[in-house]
């Protein structure tokens, strides 16, 4: 793994950060005290957990949180990008008052759900919609789908990329292992942590990003077993080791192969969908898939997701095959504020201000780098982007590994927290926008940059 500024000088500024956040922060240290007594590490979810302490938050407005120490923060983190609309957007904040005064929840048909396939099915070019409640729901019967679609059980994806927390793709995702990966054209297939059957793992198979050659081979292969896959599922854009975009043609030659091979092409628009554009990466790169997963900002932080699919493909939901069904799905609330983000709140003036503030951060963020002579490299789309802390170019997990500094991430974690910014953590290291981040934010955001880069190359 790469250490592109002296190990040591980073230790020292983490400790100097790190004393200085506990400093600011003994509200969040004495609720982890009484949090952990009931919640698992004093958290809800594994992807809250900090040593010493997680920071904890009471509200949010626009583009800014706060702490339960009473800091105003801008907020670079949006809960994974679910917050794109910003927080308590008054369009948003409206529809649901409205819904939830008529009732939240039925487990019957409503016209929202309607409406709000309509949208996407325009959006995303995929003929036929269900409704689940998170992204790890969307992918689970996505691939059910396309396994009975198929008649086939293996499934493929792309190795570092996460798609949920379901068993079949709980594979092959971080750096654990990344060590025991083998070969880049046979990639062994690990669990992603403890509880997940071997035997689960082994039938999802791995192959790197932007490597379409690899992708073929692979599936020729396993069809020679008798294992070909049912479907590829993958994000257009990779968004868990910052940003990684698909190089020129990528996703065209993956269509092509899918498609000559007979296997179901799953874009996982979790990330990407809503937050990019208004259809998502097929709207951006072109290239329509069979499948597409949503969740994250579709409702505007209310737990919504969607599964978008062809019109063959549907088939074998409606003719009673495959059981895709949820109590919550399509629920009153949630299509309530998916149908306001939509209509008023994700336009085409919302979107052209996202690429106006991310173009800033770029330039801006990239002029910082020059400044001071510093290794690091911005790549951005539209509401998200990163500052790649790498000796050279990343374009799949393997060159994350090799390029990228980690400890780099983990200090800028640091530092922004410090100076007003939360951002996602670790290898998460991205920023991501809402509609209502302005050039405040932004100059917020590159100072902390700059005094990061100006520390570490001091």
């Amino acid at each position: 793994m790469a250490e592109i500024v002296d190990r040591k000088l980073v230790q020292e500024l983490q400790s100097r950060e790190e004393k200085r956040l506990v400093e600011q922060t003994p509200k969040s240290a004495k609720l982890y005290e009484r949090a952990k007594k009931s919640l698992v590490r004093g958290v809800a979810s594994s992807y809250q957990m900090r040593d010493p302490y997680p920071i904890y938050f009471t509200h949010g407005k626009g583009s800014r949180v706060w702490d339960v120490d009473g800091r105003e923060i801008s907020d670079f983190h949006n809960a994974f990008g679910c917050m794109v609309q910003g927080h308590a957007h008054p369009a948003i904040v409206e529809a649901v008052q409205k819904r939830i005064e008529l009732g939240s929840q039925f487990a019957l048909p409503s016209e929202d759900s309607v409406i709000v396939a309509e949208h996407l099915q325009k959006n995303f070019k995929m003929d036929q919609w269900r409704f689940v409640n998170s992204g790890s729901e969307a992918t689970m019967d996505a691939i059910r789908i396309a396994r009975a679609y198929t008649g086939r059980d293996t499934i493929m994806k792309i190795f570092g990329s996460y798609h949920g927390h379901h068993d079949y793709v709980m594979v092959s995702i971080g750096t654990a292992e990344f060590k025991e990966r083998g070969p880049r054209d046979n990639y062994n297939s690990i669990p992603y942590g403890a509880g997940i059957p071997q035997s689960s793992a082994d039938m999802t198979i791995a192959v790197p990003f932007n490597d379409a050659d690899i992708m073929e081979k692979r599936i020729e292969r396993l069809d020679a077993e008798g294992r070909k896959p049912a479907c590829v599922i993958m994000e257009a854009a990779m968004m868990n080791l910052g940003v990684v975009l698909p190089e020129p043609g990528y996703l065209e030659r993956v269509r092509e192969i899918t498609k000559k091979h007979g296997v179901v092409l799953i874009f996982d628009e979790v990330k990407t969908g809503i937050c990019t554009a208004a259809g998502g990466a097929v709207e951006r790169f072109g290239v329509i898939p069979d499948m597409v997963t949503l969740a994250k900002a579709l409702a505007a932080g209310l737990p919504a997701a969607a599964i978008g699919m062809s019109q063959d493909i549907s088939g074998v939901v409606s003719s009673g095959k495959v059981f895709q069904v949820g109590t919550y799905n399509g629920n009153p609330l949630c299509m309530a504020a998916a149908r306001a983000s939509m209509e008023e709140v994700m336009t085409p003036e919302a979107y052209k201000h996202l690429d106006h503030i991310n173009d800033q951060l770029i330039a801006k963020c990239d002029a910082v780098c020059e400044k001071y002579g510093f290794p690091g490299y911005t790549v951005g789309i539209s509401s998200k982007g990163c500052v790649n802390f790498a000796t050279g170019k990343i374009n799949d997990y393997e060159s994350f590994i090799e390029h990228q500094d980690v400890g780099l991430c983990i200090l800028a974690w640091l530092y922004n927290i410090n100076r007003g910014i939360v951002m996602a953590a670790g290898r998460e290291e991205e920023w991501t926008l809402s509609v209502s981040h302005n050039d405040e934010d932004v100059e917020r955001w590159v100072n902390s940059f700059e005094d990061l880069v100006r520390d570490v190359t001091s």
